[in-house]
C-alpha cells in the first residue's frame, strides 16, 4: 500500500512551467506503476501520465503529450510530474496514484489505479 501526498501547485500564467512531486511512504512504492491524473471542474477524473516501475516507460494523454514529463526517483519514494508550456485547459486539481497492478497495458485506466492523493491545485491564467 502506497501513501500519495501532492505537491508543488500554484497560479501560473499561460506558457508558464510548474512541477508537481507526488512523495509516497509505503514499502511498495518500488513495486507499483504510478500514474498523475486530474479533474476539472465539472469534469471526470483524466488520466495524464504514468510511469513504469523501473521508470523505463512512460504514458501519456494525447492532451500532454510534449509539455509534460513524468520521472521517478525509487530511491526517494517520489513521482515527478514537470509541466511546461501550460495552457488554460490544463487548470485542475491533479491526483498522484498507485496503480493496483504492474500491468502496463492498462497504464491509462483510472479504475486501475488505488492509494489516491488528496490532490494539488493547478491554476493556469490567460
Amino acid at each position: 500500500q502506497v501513501q500519495a501526498v501532492e505537491s508543488g501547485g500554484g497560479l501560473v500564467q499561460t506558457g508558464g512551467s510548474l512541477r508537481l512531486s507526488c512523495g509516497a511512504s509505503g514499502d511498495t512504492f518500488n513495486n507499483e506503476v504510478m500514474g498523475w491524473f486530474r479533474e476539472a471542474p465539472g469534469k471526470a477524473r483524466e488520466f495524464v501520465a504514468a510511469i513504469s516501475v523501473n521508470g523505463n516507460l512512460e504514458g501519456y494523454a494525447d492532451s500532454v503529450k510534449g509539455r509534460f514529463a513524468i520521472s521517478r526517483d525509487n530511491a526517494n519514494n517520489t513521482v515527478v510530474l514537470e509541466m511546461n508550456n501550460l495552457k488554460v485547459e490544463d487548470t485542475a486539481f491533479y491526483y498522484c496514484a498507485a496503480k493496483r497492478t504492474t500491468d502496463w497495458s492498462t497504464f491509462s485506466s483510472i479504475m486501475e489505479y488505488i492509494d489516491w492523493g488528496l490532490g494539488t491545485q493547478v491554476t493556469v491564467s490567460s
